[in-house]
């Protein structure tokens, strides 16, 4: 499948050079609007994590139990993506933390102009109010939004240990990208083949300098040094 356009290869030709030309236009496009984005959450006070994953790597839920772990310490904001529905962001909310759902219609990625208008809503949400924290969970794929910059300062890759420790080699684009690795589920470790070792070597292989957590929400194994990657990230941008 094309990452630009999700196409199937053989469906067009994209030798062609008007394709080449429109999918050029539409990422061009797509960087002028992410870089207005970032601007636009500096000026809210916010820091932006674009999370990254496959479906079912329990991203809903590690902003569930972010949340509970940080309490009123940071003041945290969430645009969710997905195809339909609003059952994400509902959780979110029932956490007593504005959500805005970005529901995209069968397209496999969020871009910068969806957001765009998402961190307008989450402004109405929050009344104006300043924000340290704004997450942006990503449509679960773990190749188109590779491909999109949405205007975050952080770019997070999920992994969960039932999804198998070689994936970093196989969506070598993804991990490329990436500022963080958190390996979650790692409270299933013993009743899957998981090589943890392979998983990190490899990420690193691809991105040198990733940084790379390993954690259960369920269990709260790892969840200590992701609380304190926020919290740095936050009294980074304040100082």
């Amino acid at each position: 499948m094309c990452d630009v356009c999700g196409c199937q290869l053989h469906e067009h030709h994209h030798t062609d050079s008007k394709v080449v030309e429109v999918n050029q236009s539409l990422l061009d496009a797509n960087q002028k609007q992410a870089e207005s984005n970032r601007s636009h959450i500096e000026k809210m006070g916010a820091i932006a994590i674009n999370l990254i994953s496959s479906p079912g790597s329990g991203k809903t839920t590690l902003l569930e139990h972010t949340i509970d772990a940080l309490g009123d310490s940071l003041k945290i904001g969430v645009i969710e993506g997905d195809i339909e529905t609003e059952r994400d962001a509902d959780r979110i909310r029932a956490k007593g933390v504005p959500a805005v759902q970005l529901t995209t219609g069968g397209a496999c990625h969020l871009d910068a102009p969806m957001v765009h208008g998402g961190l307008h809503v989450l402004e109405h949400f929050c009344h104006g109010a300043p924000l340290d924290l704004i997450f942006i969970e990503n449509v679960g794929n773990l190749v188109c939004p590779a491909t999109f910059d949405l205007g975050e300062h952080k770019r997070v890759i999920l992994l969960s240990v039932p999804e198998g420790s070689d994936k970093p080699v196989k969506y070598p684009t993804t991990f490329k990208g990436a500022d963080l690795f958190l390996i979650t589920k790692t409270d299933l470790l013993p009743h899957f083949d998981f090589d943890m070792e392979e998983a990190q070597q490899e990420a690193k292989t691809i991105q040198p300098d990733l940084d790379i957590i390993a954690l259960s929400a369920t269990s709260g194994e790892g969840f200590d040094q992701w609380i304190a990657y926020l919290k740095a990230l936050v009294a980074k941008q304040v100082s």
